[in-house]
């Protein structure tokens, strides 16, 4: 193996190694915010100076923020994909649904990534069988990882239906933002990319906001305040970053497999910092979630040549131009 390609591993395991464990320690964040901060406020909040901090960055090291404004559409429009509707819509759910039933419903996010890839989308990426095994096996894990949860779990009322609706519709989203993010190809670095992307979702986030008046239910106390900084840093500069950086260099199904590791690394800390049962189920469930990592990640993708080829994926070293 060369240096270049040594390099490149090496930085595809740290990427990944962030959005696994910082985006499952933002669950415990979110719930913390989300005591005195609505969920559209604390998005508007939290990907605003996210957004504000990456650009600032950018342009204090000499990188052009500036961009087209195709480009700028492109992203504003992955931006409230990922961010709006996908990231937001969730947060309004858990205030209808167990967490446990979400994170159930969000490890579906896998399947979406195949059915857009495959059905809708150029077929560029398509993961071998192998991987497929992995997908299933991870839903399944994530099933042994929540099962006291869904046998406990009350009766289903109009309310509760509406929350598994709209994390079905946030996953799909997410989903959809995310394979647009790997198709349209915006020339824009991905730290400027993901700066503009949490910077014009973050102010969609506060007009929403603002129409429904979530700023008189405001309260900034100081846990929430601190747990939203935790938040703009662990979620959004560093985990939302490392995000965009892996759609851009890894098949968008092996990059989705975060959605099998995140609960794992959520109820573990709930475990560690706020006394929450740690069971044999969870300790089961990890075991097959990482199973199903080693699959999906040690998979093979087909690549299929278009008659119009995109541009190459190249090691990030080159990609970014860093």
């Amino acid at each position: 193996m060369s240096s270049p390609e040594r390099r490149f591993r090496m930085q595809v395991i740290v990427a990944f190694a962030l959005v696994y464990v910082l985006w499952g320690s933002t669950y415990l964040g979110i719930a913390i915010a989300v005591r005195n901060i609505p969920p559209l406020m604390m998005g508007a909040t939290r990907f605003i100076i996210a957004g504000l901090l990456m650009l600032i960055w950018r342009k204090a090291t000499g990188n052009p923020i500036l961009l087209p404004r195709r480009e700028m559409f492109r992203l504003t429009v992955i931006g409230c994909l990922l961010l709006t509707t996908g990231n937001v819509v969730l947060g309004l759910a858990e205030t209808m649904i167990p967490t446990g039933l979400a994170a159930l419903l969000i490890a579906i996010t896998p399947l979406w990534f195949l059915i857009l890839e495959r059905f809708f989308f150029a077929k560029n990426d398509r993961i071998a069988p192998r991987g497929l095994v992995g997908i299933a096996l991870g839903i399944a894990g994530v099933v042994v990882l929540l099962w006291p949860d869904l046998t406990g779990a009350v009766h289903v009322g109009r309310r509760e239906l509406l929350g598994a609706s709209l994390v079905l519709f946030s996953s799909m989203s997410w989903a959809t933002g995310s394979v647009l993010s790997k198709r349209w190809h915006v020339e824009a670095d991905p730290y400027t990319a993901s700066g503009w992307e949490m910077l014009n979702a973050g102010l969609i986030n506060l007009v929403l906001a603002f129409l429904v008046g979530d700023q008189h239910r405001v309260v900034w106390e100081r846990h929430s305040v601190v747990a939203v900084a935790y938040l703009v840093v662990a979620g959004s500069l560093v985990g939302f970053t490392a995000y965009v950086w892996l759609l851009r260099n890894v098949p968008t199904p092996k990059v989705a497999t975060y959605a099998y590791v995140n609960p794992i690394v959520a109820m573990f800390l709930g475990w560690l910092i706020m006394g929450e049962r740690f069971t044999p189920y969870i300790m089961a469930g990890a075991v097959v979630v990482l199973a199903s990592i080693v699959l999906v990640t040690g998979a093979k993708s087909h690549q299929v040549q278009d008659k119009h080829p995109a541009i190459e994926e190249l090691p990030a070293c080159e990609t970014t131009g860093d």
